[in-house]
């Protein structure tokens, strides 16, 4: 038995688009409430859940997810991966990292491009590794590292902006 499933080709894209994010925000994990999809796309949620956004500079931060297909047990998932780095080592954003890591947030990803995306879903992200340097020359990088993981049965969605609206946005910490 084939599965067929095919449904269009793809054409070349025009020379428009960078890569990077511009920041992320992280909502607790089951804030959102139920996610209404079209397509690839979340449309809307049901929630109107407090959200925390962190800026990132260009070049420092990214997004990228792993497809795992296994034709033997007839299984594919997707390893979603946000790498972010925060410069400048403060005590508040130290604090608050702590709480971070020990839950498993929503979060949503805004590339260079106008896009969010939102990884972990439905099972949320972990922190799976982070660092918190100094550096040893003048020049070296001072400040945090942060890796969130998620696992999910489909791909980070699209997100419209009705959904990013939903969200309020709450204080930011300024490590000035």
């Amino acid at each position: 038995m084939s599965c067929s499933i095919l449904s269009t080709g793809r054409n070349l894209p025009c020379l428009k688009s960078v890569g990077g994010i511009k920041s992320i925000i992280l909502v607790d994990f089951g804030a959102l409430g139920t996610l209404a999809l079209t397509g690839a796309e979340v449309t809307t949620i049901s929630e109107t859940p407090a959200a925390y956004q962190y800026l990132v500079k260009p070049g420092s931060s990214g997004m990228e997810e792993t497809i795992t297909a296994s034709a033997e047990n007839g299984t594919v998932y997707y390893d979603q991966n946000v790498n972010i780095q925060l410069q400048k080592l403060d005590k508040d954003t130290q604090a608050e990292l702590q709480d971070v890591v020990k839950g498993n947030p929503h979060v949503f990803v805004q590339d260079f491009n106008s896009n969010y995306f939102l990884v972990g879903a439905y099972n949320g992200a972990d922190v799976s590794a982070g660092t918190i340097g100094t550096g040893t020359a003048l020049a070296d990088f001072t400040g945090f590292n942060l890796t969130f993981t998620a696992q999910e049965q489909l791909p980070a969605f699209f997100c419209a902006s009705a959904v990013i609206s939903a969200l309020v946005i709450g204080s930011s910490i300024d490590p000035a």
